[in-house]
């Protein structure tokens, strides 16, 4: 073998090297990424993952969610807010055993001012649902839920148990979102309390 087939084997093993440390690097990088995905976004990662088919494409679908959500700006209530909504939810409440189909949609319509005023675009179901599974994950599901009542009930299929679930599934993402500025800082957990006291349907 002459020096010079010599230096072309040192060449390319040396090259060989370099990918294979590449590619161990990348899936390295890969499954931190999934790891740090799942640990994220909870149940709401497999179910991504199962609806669009794959790994890669339901991670890039999380990965954009978050971009998507970076370039909001999301802001916790001021008290003023958080006692409004929250009187305003003890009055929808209120009006449930006598008209449970218009609190549905008075609650729908309450979780997206809400979302609206914390800073999320209130466009259709699926991009709100999108953004709330970003920094909520654990209540994205009852939203979900809520959303398949609600649309059961546009058809004429959903009984007055099932509302009843509906309102409630709707008062767990409310409850999240129903963050207040300042409270702990200022006025400890009694803050957030007092402003979620009103929320449980009898």
């Amino acid at each position: 073998m002459t020096t010079t087939d010599t230096q072309t084997w040192i060449i390319l093993g040396a090259a060989t090297a370099l990918a294979l440390m590449a590619l161990v690097a990348w899936l390295v990088y890969r499954r931190k990424q999934s790891h740090r995905l799942q640990k994220r976004f909870g149940s709401e990662y497999a179910r991504t993952l199962d609806q669009l088919g794959s790994r890669a494409t339901g991670e890039a679908e999380l990965k954009a969610r978050e971009k998507h959500v970076e370039r909001l700006t999301i802001v916790p209530l001021a008290p003023p807010d958080a006692a409004r909504f929250s009187q305003a939810w003890a009055v929808l409440q209120g009006r449930f055993v006598d008209n449970p189909k218009s609190v549905v949609v008075q609650a729908d319509h309450l979780v997206r001012e809400l979302m609206q005023k914390r800073g999320y675009p209130v466009e259709d179901f699926e991009r709100r649902a999108a953004d709330i599974s970003v920094d909520h994950p654990a209540v994205v599901d009852h939203y979900r839920a809520a959303q398949a009542i609600a649309m059961r009930d546009v058809r004429g299929e959903a009984d007055t148990e099932e509302l009843r679930k509906a309102v409630v599934h709707y008062r767990v993402l409310f409850d999240e979102l129903l963050e207040v500025r300042g409270a702990n800082q200022e006025n400890g957990p009694a803050m957030q309390t007092e402003a979620r006291s009103s929320t449980a349907l009898p």
